[in-house]
């Protein structure tokens, strides 16, 4: 394993482990952690099989019957405990998501932050657990409504937020008594790790092991086991839209809920009276940031003709000096990609583009060096190029021009994708009618912002193939929880609803 200062502070020399019920478990084939930086191997793990998995969820079906009893505001102090202890490890944990994923380390600490953050929004929200009083139409009768713990929560994650989805599922599932099996990306294992260590720090003490359980091990093996699980009434997965759809149709054939956080293709629409610095600023960080492999990435920028020819020079020279490297140096704009299946796709799309007659303004180019680097991409695009359609998880920015906003809106909704998109303009006609019903068909819709950045206190989620879940602020507590209505009578009488006469 890489001598890295970062992983003896988080306690990670030697992690022969696979994953954490009660006791740690790895009886299953052996996983890598590659650094996407250089290619070097971090870290050799021994995945779960399927004995470990029955471990895993037979202790989490034990703590729940515990923890669901637990007052929710008790539930929010162990949360609470959690957030201090994640601001310990803020530089060494992001040092490793920057390490193992390939975002630059202000994103992978910006990553911790936000761990962070939901974590002390879960905490306020444990006191908030609302239900509805309604008024019956029978006499001396009281209507209202509660939310209870819904069970086992199986989290699956992708690799370009290690952290931040899972915590963004278990602190709120958490204050809501549910227990959590978090089963993360092949490609991150050793982030995984390193949380649940973090998180065994202070659930151990407490006597709450299991209430957060950590399940290493492929697909096609434990994941699969998890997805078609009844004991997990929830399975939240983040992921790409084919995965979404395997994963819902499994859910959904058993009954169970499916929480579906998948691809975006997101856009920006810049007005002739958008300031140019802004967004030159958020479209460089929306289609270069996390070296364009964030759901949120901005892919798509519709250009109004009168400022086209100028932003787009602009972008040009600012693509020209984003400095590519390690991620832990401070001077890095964009890292590598994660892994070679990454840059075998980025080439692969750069195939279509030059064959469906795109035209390269910038780079296109993989990087001749160790690890997985390639250039950031402008692509002048036209409407019939069918690969703007696709969601490719690389620095490739397709731009559009436009005439009126009615047609940038009709090309901006014309993909299946529905997450994220932007207007950049300081005239209100404009802004009000991009967020009509006729305006973004997106789960999230900004205005002189870029597409990335979401913060915990609204619902992040979108429409159409981005699979409808929503996770984090707002009421998204909800889908990890059950309602129940309740009617109590205490007349001495029975009436029956609707003025039906019995007997």
């Amino acid at each position: 394993m890489s001598k890295l200062d970062f992983l003896s502070e988080l306690g990670i020399e030697d992690v022969n482990l696979g994953g954490f019920s009660t006791e740690w478990l790895g009886s299953g084939n052996e996983l890598e952690s590659i650094a996407p930086a250089d290619g070097s191997k971090i870290a050799s793990i021994q995945q779960c099989d399927s004995g470990d998995y029955e471990k895993i969820m037979q202790d989490a079906s034990n703590v729940f019957t515990r923890w669901r009893m637990e007052p929710a505001p008790k539930r929010g102090e162990v949360v609470r405990l959690l957030a201090n202890e994640f601001r310990k490890y803020k530089v060494s944990l992001g040092k490793l998501i920057s390490w193992e994923m390939g975002k630059i380390q202000a994103e992978g600490e910006g990553e911790v932050q936000e761990m962070i953050d939901i974590a002390d929004y879960a905490v306020g929200l444990s006191r908030q657990l609302y239900g509805k009083t309604m008024h019956s139409e029978r006499p001396n009768h009281r209507m209202y409504e509660q939310w209870h713990p819904l069970g086992i929560v199986g989290i699956v994650t992708a690799f370009n937020f290690p952290g931040a989805v899972w915590a963004w599922n278990a602190m709120i599932a958490a204050v809501c008594g549910d227990v959590m099996v978090w089963k993360p990306s092949s490609k991150t294992p050793l982030t995984a790790i390193a949380i649940q260590k973090i998180v065994n720090r202070v659930l151990e003490p407490l006597g709450w092991n299991g209430v957060m359980s950590l399940l290493v091990g492929s697909s096609r093996d434990v994941g699969e086991m998890l997805v078609h699980d009844r004991r997990a009434p929830l399975i939240s997965a983040t992921g790409s839209c084919n995965m979404g759809r395997k994963i819902g149709g499994a859910v959904s054939k058993r009954l169970g809920r499916s929480l579906l956080e998948l691809g975006g293709n997101n856009g920006i629409i810049v007005m002739p009276d958008a300031d140019p610095e802004l967004v030159l600023r958020a479209v460089v960080f929306g289609a270069v940031g996390t070296t364009g492999q964030r759901c949120t990435s901005t892919r798509r920028l519709f250009l109004h003709k009168d400022i086209s020819k100028d932003i787009t020079q602009r972008l040009v020279d600012a693509y020209s000096q984003v400095k590519i490297g390690n991620p832990l140096n401070p001077d890095t704009i964009m890292g590598p990609l994660v892994d070679g299946g990454a840059v075998n796709d980025y080439e692969a799309a750069l195939k279509i583009i030059k064959k469906e007659k795109g035209e390269i303004l910038y780079g296109g180019n993989k990087l001749d060096r160790p690890g997985f680097f390639v250039e950031p991409t402008l692509v002048k695009a036209h409407n019939k190029m069918e690969i703007t359609r696709e969601e490719t998880f690389a620095p490739i920015l397709y731009l559009f021009e436009f005439e009126n906003l009615n047609e940038a809106i009709s090309m901006h909704n014309s993909v299946d994708q529905g997450l994220s998109s932007s207007i950049f303009t300081r005239d209100m006609q404009s802004v009000e009618n991009f967020l009509s019903h006729a305006g973004s068909d997106c789960g999230i819709a900004n205005v002189n912002i870029g597409t990335s950045g979401a913060e915990i206190g609204g619902a992040f989620g979108g429409e159409k193939d981005t699979g409808g879940g929503r996770e984090a602020g707002s009421d998204s507590w909800k889908i990890y929880m059950r309602r129940q209505t309740n009617t109590l009578n205490w007349s001495d009488d029975l009436p029956l609803a609707q003025g039906i006469e019995f007997g």
